[in-house]
């Protein structure tokens, strides 16, 4: 049920509301917020916003030019379980207060405008993404990265490394190994409790939830299923999730993280993404008697996502750390291919049955480093793309890609190797993302150029492991 501004402003009378905190997400995915008093906040505050310095936030505005406006979104409000004075947490868009205009590098905004887009096509009315954001809890996380030497390192309790530690009270030995993580039961998960109370939450926090369990990794991977939503309440429940999943486990003394790959030789974490589109109430991506029950709308979808992905994997796979999990291997989706159930394929379609309604696409190569609103919005894209200029995607693959030779797979595409191969083909591959003004090649020049700072700081800097490898070659 929609909230007007009315709604809660008297939500915040009725419920003896001390504080408002306003949260916003940035360019890199990360959300900033700032608290106010309740008598701060108005009506007009809903369409004015209320003013704020943004000349620190990383990519955005120079000290010259940094008013901005925070606009918080009334349905995403909720009291903020992690506050000990009673605090309603509201999502914000950013504007220009002297215009009134979206800010042109806000990831929300830019997903507004590319709802706008989408309604522009005639294509389609409606785009449903459901995320499925993995992550990883440790209960010691140590690093360094200096000059004269680096280093880091994770551990749990779970870790089938630890089978010969001396622990307290005893080793009992229920230790997870490689690859032996989906789905144990206790006592070797150890995180039935956490995963539970981070799902139950989630969805006192309006969050439409499904499911948790532990994930593949052995060394405390693990996941929590959420129902899709539309494009922009489906990025705003990915920022709460990742809100919920690392306060949550701070209370029960770990610490959670998104990184793709913390952990050597075990499955790395992703974030697949389904999503499907519809027009007048009726799914499009469902065409009985083909292939997968694909429509020939969802071909083309599906054919520009193919195409785009080596350019939107700068947004999707948006760090240095994203390919290494993007290996062969791992059941690691990184072949450039559609298939009904081969995990190694970039694109898969997921047994749905009968039902027209739940026919979709699922993406992947993506994880959860990556910023919701511009990966969904740039994949987005990517399909409209398609749908537009009719791309054929070829015929479905599902061959087990593990086993074909190497003169067979030589023959599919790939995703790119390296961040700076995606920012790579973004450059060169950009027009599917610019239309209709979606995203401007300014914040396209703007997101290699903080990408590739990213890039030249691991080019520069010894690699342990590079000891083990040179030292005394």
């Amino acid at each position: 049920m929609s909230k007007s501004p009315q709604d809660v402003l008297r939500q915040i009378k009725d419920e003896g509301i001390e504080l408002i905190d306003l949260k916003f997400t940035d360019l890199h995915g990360k959300w900033q917020h700032l608290t106010v008093c309740t008598d701060l906040l108005e009506e007009e505050s809903f369409t004015e916003g209320l003013a704020f310095d943004g000349s620190s936030i990383r990519g955005w505005k120079g000290i010259q030019a940094s008013d901005m406006a925070m606009v918080p979104d009334p349905n995403s409000a909720w009291v903020d379980p992690f506050y000990r004075h009673k605090t309603l947490s509201m999502i914000c868009s950013i504007q220009e207060p002297r215009t009134g205009q979206p800010y042109e590098r806000c990831p929300r905004a830019l997903a507004q405008r590319a709802l706008n887009h989408l309604a522009s096509t005639g294509l389609a009315d409606m785009a449903f993404f459901g995320p499925e954001p993995e992550f990883f809890l440790f209960d010691d996380v140590r690093y360094n990265s200096a000059e004269g030497g680096s280093f880091y390192s994770v551990d749990t309790i779970e870790a089938g490394w630890n089978t010969g530690r001396i622990e307290e009270g005893g080793n009992l030995a229920y230790k997870i190994q490689e690859k032996e993580g989906y789905f144990p039961v206790a006592p070797n998960d150890t995180a039935q409790d956490i995963r539970s109370e981070m799902l139950l939450l989630m969805s006192q926090l309006g969050i439409p939830t499904e499911k948790h369990h532990h994930e593949v990794a052995g060394a405390g991977q693990h996941e929590l299923g959420m129902k899709f939503a539309e494009l922009i309440e489906a990025a705003d429940n990915v920022m709460t999730y990742k809100y919920v999943v690392r306060n949550v486990a701070k209370k029960y003394g770990k610490t959670a993280t998104f990184m793709p790959k913390p952990v050597f030789n075990d499955n790395g974490s992703g974030m697949h993404v389904h999503q499907s589109l519809w027009k007048g109430g009726q799914p499009l991506f469902f065409g009985e008697g083909t292939y997968a029950n694909l429509s020939q709308t969802a071909r083309w979808y599906i054919g520009g996502i193919l195409k785009h992905a080596p350019a939107f994997l700068a947004f999707t796979n948006p760090t240095t750390n994203s390919y290494k999990r993007l290996v062969p291997g791992f059941e690691a989706p990184v072949n450039l291919v559609y298939s009904e159930g081969n995990r190694s394929a970039a694109v898969r379609i997921p047994l749905t049955g009968p039902s027209p309604k739940a026919k979709r696409l699922e993406f992947r190569s993506g994880d959860a480093l990556a910023n919701p609103y511009l990966a969904f919005s740039a994949m987005l894209m990517a399909g409209l793309d398609g749908i537009k200029n009719q791309i054929d995607p070829g015929d479905g693959e599902d061959r087990d890609l593990f086993e074909l030779a190497a003169e067979e797979l030589s023959k599919i595409a790939t995703v790119p190797a390296s961040l700076n191969g995606a920012l790579e083909a973004l450059n060169a591959d950009r027009a599917f993302l610019t239309a209709g003004g979606v995203f401007s090649d300014d914040f396209i020049d703007n997101w290699i150029d903080l990408k590739y700072e990213e890039v030249q700081q691991l080019r520069q800097r010894p690699h342990p492991h590079e000891f083990s490898m040179y030292y005394d070659a």
